[in-house]
């Protein structure tokens, strides 16, 4: 699906650098095509994308249809 390419795409380009500066847990509560939980880890050691909820409580949950969340990312 296109949201699952786009977080692979993210996860591609996570790097030590981004989860220092960051330090930040980003959920994703997407509806349609592709949608439900995804996250973006960017406070744990390397870094992380999956879909569920995340291995750490979450610092921002945002709520968007997955068609959003594609526009967004590219």
């Amino acid at each position: 699906s296109p949201v699952a390419e786009t977080f692979r795409v993210i996860e591609g380009a996570m790097s030590e650098e981004y989860v220092r500066t960051t330090q930040g847990v980003f959920q994703f509560e997407l509806s349609g095509d592709g949608g439900g939980t995804w996250y973006i880890d960017l406070k744990t050691k390397g870094g992380s994308t999956g879909r569920g909820k995340p291995p750490v409580t979450a610092d921002v949950v945002m709520s968007m249809s997955s068609e959003d969340f594609v526009k967004m990312f590219t």
